[in-house]
This record gives C-alpha cells, sequence and structure tokens, in this order.
C-alpha cells in the first residue's frame, strides 16, 4: 500500500522548517514589541462557534465532524472566533485594552492550488477593548513593522472602510443579511455579479452607481475629497469616511506613510464592521494577498457586551513563499556545532559522557551512534555542518584530554577533558 498526504497538505523538512521558525520567532519579536501577549487555542471547537458569524463562504467551506458523543465539532478555519470565545470565557473583566498573538494551523476544504492548501497557518492578533483609529494605527503600523523585519519587499497596504460602504447600503434600507450578501460580491471583485444583485435587491440607480463607483477608487490621501463630494447626500457614510481620514492621520504620527486607500476591501468574513486592511504582494498571481484585517463586532453577536475589538492575521505560507520568490533567505543555523567522535568502541562510553556534557552548556552537539570508521565520521560531520569536531581517544583520555578539531581550519589541539564545553563556548562566540 502507497501511503500519500492527504490533499492540500505539505511536508516540511529540515531546511524549509529552519525558514519557518525564523520567520515565526521573527514576527512573534515584533508583536511583542507592541505588548501582545501569545495565546493558543483548540485546533477543533464546536461548530456553532464558526455558523454563526462567518460567512457563507467559509461555512461551505469547514471541515465538521461529530465525535463520539454526538457533538458537532469543527476544524477551525480562523482564528478570530476563538479568540472572541477566549475573551467571552475568560477574560471579560481584564484591564483594556487587551493585546493577544498567535500562531496556528487552520483548515479549509477548498481547492488546492498555488498559495492556496487545505491546512494552512496563520499569525496574527487582536486588540480588545481598545479606541478606533488609535488601535487601527497600531495594528497597521505593526504589521508593516513585521514586513519590514523580514526585509520583504514590492508590499503595498490598502486601506478602507467598510462603514462608507453600508452607510450608503443603510440608508436605502438593505437588510444586514442582503448586506453581507453585497460585501461578498465587492470582496470577491465581481462586479457584473454586484450589478445584478443591486438589480434584485432593487437598489436606487443613484445609490446603485456610487457604490460601483466607490469601489473602484484607488489612490492616496488625495482622494478623500473626491470621496466626499460622492457621498455627500449619506451622512453615515460620511462618518465613516471621516474616521478613515483620522486614521490616515494617526498612522503619520507612526510614522507610517505607504499606504493606498481603496473603497473596494470588504473582507471575506461577515462580522467587519469598521475600519479594514489588506497587504498584497506583486509576484503571488491570484493569491497577492498576503495579510488582512480590520475592526469588528463579534464579541456582541457571541452575547457579550459591545466591545470594539480590531486584528489581522499573516497568511504564514504566503509570507514564506514571497520570501522564497524575492530571494530573501533567512538566515539559517546549521544542524550542529560540535560533533563527538570515540576513535575506537572502546571509548564511546566517554564520548557520550563527553557529549552530555557539551549538551548542558546549551552547545548543539551530536555524538556517532553506529559505529562507523573515523573517515566516515569525520565525512558525516562535515556534511551535518559541525565546526567542531571533539575526537575521544584512548591515549589522550589516560592523560585527561581530548583531541579538538577545527573543521574549516583543520587545525587540531588537545585540550583538558574538563574545560572542554568552556573552550567550545569561547571558539564558538569568538566566530559570532
Amino acid at each position: 500500500m502507497e501511503l500519500q498526504k492527504p490533499r492540500g497538505t505539505r511536508d516540511f523538512l529540515f531546511e524549509e522548517m529552519k525558514e519557518r521558525k525564523f520567520v515565526e520567532k521573527t514576527m512573534k519579536k515584533v508583536f511583542e514589541t507592541y505588548g501582545y501577549q501569545e495565546i493558543k487555542t483548540p485546533i477543533f471547537e464546536d461548530l456553532s462557534l464558526f455558523t454563526l458569524k462567518s460567512g457563507e463562504g467559509i461555512i461551505e467551506e469547514i471541515y465538521h465532524f461529530q465525535d463520539k458523543g454526538g457533538r458537532d465539532l469543527a476544524l477551525r478555519p480562523e482564528l478570530t472566533a476563538p479568540v472572541a470565545r477566549i475573551y467571552l470565557n475568560q477574560l471579560q473583566k481584564s484591564p483594556k485594552p487587551i493585546k493577544m498573538y498567535y500562531f496556528g494551523s487552520c483548515f479549509r476544504y477548498e481547492r488546492p492550488q498555488a498559495g492556496r492548501f487545505r491546512q494552512f497557518w496563520q499569525l496574527g492578533c487582536e486588540l480588545i477593548g481598545g479606541k478606533s483609529p488609535d488601535c487601527e494605527a497600531e495594528i497597521i503600523a505593526l504589521a508593516s513593522h513585521c514586513l519590514e523585519e523580514l526585509k520583504l519587499e514590492d508590499y503595498q497596504i490598502h486601506l478602507g472602510n467598510l462603514g462608507i460602504l453600508r452607510g450608503i447600503l443603510n440608508q436605502e434600507g438593505v437588510s444586514n443579511h442582503q448586506q453581507d450578501q453585497i460585501m461578498a460580491i465587492v470582496d470577491k471583485g465581481d462586479v457584473l455579479e454586484l450589478k445584478k444583485l443591486l438589480k434584485e435587491f432593487k437598489i436606487d440607480e443613484k445609490s446603485g452607481n456610487i457604490l460601483l463607483e466607490l469601489i473602484g477608487m484607488h489612490g492616496h490621501r488625495e482622494i478623500i475629497d473626491d470621496v466626499k463630494k460622492i457621498i455627500a447626500d449619506y451622512p453615515s457614510a460620511l462618518e465613516s469616511l471621516e474616521e478613515l481620514e483620522k486614521l490616515l492621520t494617526m498612522l503619520e504620527s507612526f510614522g507610517f506613510r505607504d499606504y493606498l486607500v481603496n473603497l473596494g476591501i470588504a473582507r471575506g468574513l461577515d462580522y467587519y464592521t469598521g475600519c479594514v486592511f489588506e497587504i498584497y504582494v506583486e509576484g503571488l498571481g491570484a493569491q497577492k494577498q498576503i495579510s488582512g484585517g480590520g475592526t469588528y463586532n463579534l464579541i456582541e453577536v457571541f452575547g457579550g457586551e459591545k466591545v470594539e475589538s480590531t486584528g489581522f492575521a499573516f497568511g504564514f505560507d504566503r509570507v514564506m513563499e514571497v520570501l522564497k520568490i524575492q530571494k530573501t533567505k533567512p538566515p539559517i543555523k546549521s544542524r550542529l556545532e560540535v560533533f563527538v567522535a570515540p576513535i575506537s568502541p572502546e571509548t564511546k562510553l566517554n564520548a557520550f559522557e563527553i557529549a552530555q556534557q557539551i549538551r548542558k552548556k546549551g552547545i548543539r552537539t551530536d555524538v556517532e551512534l553506529v559505529g562507523r570508521k573515523l573517515k566516515k565520521i569525520l565525512s558525516f560531520a562535515d556534511n551535518s555542518g559541525a565546526r567542531f569536531v571533539v575526537l575521544v581517544g584512548a591515549r589522550d583520555l589516560k592523560n585527561g584530554e581530548i583531541t579538538l578539531k577545527d573543521m574549516r581550519s583543520g587545525n587540531q589541539e588537545q585540550i583538558p577533558i574538563e574545560t572542554i564545553a568552556d573552550v567550545l563556548i569561547q571558539r564558538i562566540n569568538s566566530l559570532k
């Protein structure tokens, strides 16, 4: 029987995992620099957590099942809803704002293609109880900071505010359910389907034309005045535009000016209510979006009090793909720093003792385990990336010494056994 991994999943081997761990560690360090703390949620949750307010597109893609007790469960398709549950279960009385970040795998049953998998990873954060647009500005600056640290190039951050479009639809008396349908089509960028839907919902021609014009508007701060003229007769939409304008001002105080206003951003989840943003990188084809987020009202939907929340997540796999395309190779440590080699079978146990002595000093160390001859041991140690080999011979042991070989220079020297770990620490630090 030939064993295959499930469709839409991947195996990550040694070098790729080193790269992924480096990127993960770099991003987490930035999150913590901004005062965020890490949380973990279960990989599966009650199905209702995601079906209550996650958008029809995601509901169709959920991996769901019943456990042996007949409970309806689902593999998490995203991580914002679990964060809202954590808040409701344990954090409602905590001082606000609450800053949390997470990293974990998510699952959606969709057609696998370039940049899209059935198991994928998200690294993101949520800020619960902050005040907009202050928290939105900080979160957008945080997202940009992560990409700067990774030296990722040519990314664009697009900003919008769903309140502008919803303000027009509210004035037209469009129901929340119909608005969600419209937003889903806007998110897909399907103008023809949007026109059909606006006609089907009998939306006033003037308002419909304004909606179509707005979702095609992209530009820098100067387009705000143009938008004001277009939506002059829609007070609620104007109020949301003013919020967006305040956000742009605050972003500048965070030292961030490289953005595009894009009123066609809708996001694929129904719970976003105000500011939304997405980050794009050319070169990924149709899957050029590497991050997205905004302000949402999910906690109230789940039965909690009304509390403003803002968050975003990186599509971690797409970030990795961009770094690969841009040939930005994360710095990777070799697997080993030291290899301990018994020269003869009778020194094997001594080699184990010395290897443990070195490992307890935090030095990445391997030891010969399969009984090879010295020439093959040295070849294996070299291929493993070890800079130093500790040769354990019977004659040296009688003198309380071992031989230290520098694999780069070929130099060898005798070192007292009791000082070998400290000598290695000095040598390794001098190479950094």
